[in-house]
């Protein structure tokens, strides 16, 4: 989310610097960055109301004093009622719709004030004169608003979920193929004329000449809108909103808000209004607690502390309840509440406390026997992964979690399998061909009361290693056989082939799966000797190239032993920026020649670009040159 410094001391009186807004958001828990007089904010995804300019200035109310860009400056005479043949299919899905039929003069191009402004800070592409408005409408109040040139509508509109294919324009003239269940708003029930929520038809958009426009302003249940703007290939700001949760009773100020900045700019000869709420609700009211809130927090609050803080942010109270505004979506028990408190005044200013964290000899046995495990497995080559504790798998025993993060993922997993897998397709798709990974982590059920259980999950596919020994061989269910039974010496083996008809891929190798609980590995694992240890120096991040990786093969004859010593080294210490790997695949030891014969693996790969082959090969020419400098040393079938 981008803002001008400049937009938000508009509404500031105090002036602060864009150096302190940017601390505050910090505090608040929005991480930014300065580009000028730019802050560029990151918004989580359960913060769908500080997308716009007006959710920001509520944030930053906490601190300063904060006039409300909603209150003033708004078209405010009466507005008549609009007749309009509108007929809404799938309430469920939008459960309120307003259209604002306007009808100006002439469209003026000669844009002012804060539309200017607007379009001059944020290097915003223009388009037309009601579309503008419109981006910027969604820029300062975070509710998208789509525009129909009034004149290409006729008949009546339906709003409906269908489940058919269907071609689809967009404004931006792309053709998109619609599949499976989208929700649409089509004229006369047949031509698709928006794809609700993502991106408006070719066929009813506005020019630079419309003088006649149909503004739609909605709320969509963000369920149907998920994943459409990635699955259709679309950038869409309004998808990336309601998604997130748009506030549904905005309506009316939205609209007039608008028509305030149309007004500024052209003469309005009509307007008119159609507003329909389909599933009306009572605002989120929560018992409020104070002690649990002071508990929760770890300090004493005064109560006009906590008051202000909740009046600023839009909250209300109501004898013993504390009243959510529509906004606020993420809001549901006190911990979220305490969560307001807490971040409004600063985690570094509540005070520390030493407590001590104590151990029975069971936990601490088990955490040297799960400390033993890794060793053994990063023995073996195995890779450790923390994954995320929710998933969007769901079953009969799963939790779900009352405020999630991510509400496509709003349950605890009942099971390491699904993350794995995903982990395991992931890197096959970066062109690893041998993948083995673990994780230990506990494992939260319901059956009649939460229940709870620490589980590794073990998997693996492809060459059983990058080595002369392994590099040949492919993980089966005899290699886990061997793993489970011998290394880890559970009291029950039993491992799973994940079948591969269900996943998006071409690789044919097997996948094999294992899951226990950790209670299951014996004891006896503790005698079992390890020759791992941690490096001295850990890598703390490394981004992952997604550019494809190309590899070269290298076969060497050594007649001199101390010369594969030499040649090893050589090849241990050459670096170059696009060779990501090097590995030693075959050894052949040639007794009646008395030759060695050994083969290296060289695999190159750019974090920027696709490398060419003449890349490639010149890097391939300077190693050859360097490895072949031994004298005993020779690459059969070329001339050096």
């Amino acid at each position: 989310m981008k803002v001008a410094y400049s937009h938000l001391i508009k509404y500031i009186s105090s002036n602060p610097s864009i150096e302190d807004i940017s601390q505050k958001l910090f505090q608040l828990g929005h991480e930014n960055e300065i580009y000028d007089e730019i802050i560029d904010i990151e918004i989580t995804p359960n913060r769908g109301d500080c997308l716009s300019l007006l959710g920001i200035l509520r944030e930053l109310s906490v601190f300063y004093e904060v006039n409300n860009i909603l209150e003033d400056d708004i078209y405010k005479n009466e507005i008549e009622r609009l007749e309009l043949e509108f007929n809404n299919l799938s309430p469920d899905i939008c459960e309120s719709i307003s259209f604002l039929k306007i009808d100006i003069e002439s469209p003026n191009y000669n844009y002012k004030d804060e539309l200017k402004d607007y379009f001059d800070k944020l290097q915003i592409k223009k388009n037309n004169f009601f579309t503008d408005i419109s981006n910027y409408i969604s820029y300062e109040t975070g509710q998208p608003t789509h525009c129909y040139d009034f004149k290409k509508i006729s008949g009546n509109i339906v709003f409906k979920e269908i489940n058919e294919s269907q071609n689809f324009t967009s404004l931006m003239g792309k053709d998109i193929k619609l599949s499976g269940n989208n929700a649409v708003f089509l004229k006369d029930n047949d031509e698709v004329i928006n794809l609700a929520g993502i991106v408006g038809g070719e066929s009813t958009s506005c020019s630079k000449d419309t003088i006649s426009v149909l503004v739609e302003c909605a709320y969509f249940n963000p369920e149907a809108i998920i994943g459409k703007s990635i699955k259709y290939d679309i950038q869409s700001d309004a998808a990336y909103k309601f998604e997130r949760g748009v506030d549904k009773f905005c309506h009316q100020k939205t609209l007039r808000r608008l028509l305030k900045i149309v007004e500024k700019h052209t003469k309005i000869k009509n307007v008119d209004i159609f507003n329909k709420v389909y599933k009306d609700s009572d605002p989120v009211k929560i018992k409020f607690e104070k002690n649990k809130l002071i508990n929760i927090v770890g300090m004493d609050i005064d109560e006009s502390v906590y008051k202000s803080i909740f009046y600023k942010l839009g909250f209300k109270f109501d004898n013993d309840e504390i009243i959510i505004p529509s906004y606020r979506n993420d809001i549901f028990t006190m911990n979220d509440l305490a969560e307001e408190i807490a971040r409004c005044i600063g985690y570094d200013n509540i005070p520390s406390k030493k407590f001590k964290i104590t151990f029975n000899k069971a936990k601490k046995e088990n955490l040297v026997k799960e400390s033993h495990v890794k060793e053994l497995l990063f023995e073996h080559g195995f890779y450790e992964v923390i994954n995320f504790p929710f998933t969007e798998e769901n079953n009969e025993h799963s939790i779900v979690i009352d405020n999630p993060l991510d509400k496509n993922q709003k349950f605890m997993r009942t099971n390491l399998k699904e993350s794995l897998l995903k982990k395991l397709i992931y890197n096959e798709k970066r062109q690893q061909d041998s993948i083995k990974l673990f994780e230990i982590s506990d494992i939260y059920t319901k059956i009649n009361k939460i229940s709870s259980a620490r589980k590794i999950g073990i998997i693996a596919s492809g060459r059983m290693g990058k080595n002369y020994i392994n590099f040949s061989k492919k993980i089966d269910e005899k290699y886990f056989q061997k793993l489970i039974s011998e290394i880890l010496e559970t009291k029950h083996i039993s491992f799973e082939v994940i079948d591969r008809k269900n996943i998006n891929s071409k690789i044919k190798e097997k996948i094999i799966y294992f899951e226990a609980n950790i209670d299951d590995i014996s004891d006896n694992i503790l005698n079992k000797a390890t020759k791992f240890k941690y490096p001295n120096e850990f890598i703390a991040y490394q981004k992952i190239s997604e550019q494809p990786s190309s590899y070269r093969d290298i076969s060497y004859s050594i007649s001199e032993a101390d010369d594969f010593m030499k040649l090893d080294d050589l090849i241990s210490n050459y670096n170059n920026k696009y060779l990501k790997d090097c590995f030693m695949f075959d050894y052949y030891l040639d007794n009646k020649a008395g030759l060695l014969k050994v083969a290296y693996r060289f695999i190159f790969q750019s974090k920027s670009e696709t490398l060419q082959e003449n890349q490639v090969d010149e890097i391939l020419n300077d190693i050859i040159s360097i490895t072949t400098k031994p004298a005993s040393v020779d690459i059969p079938g070329m001339n050096l």
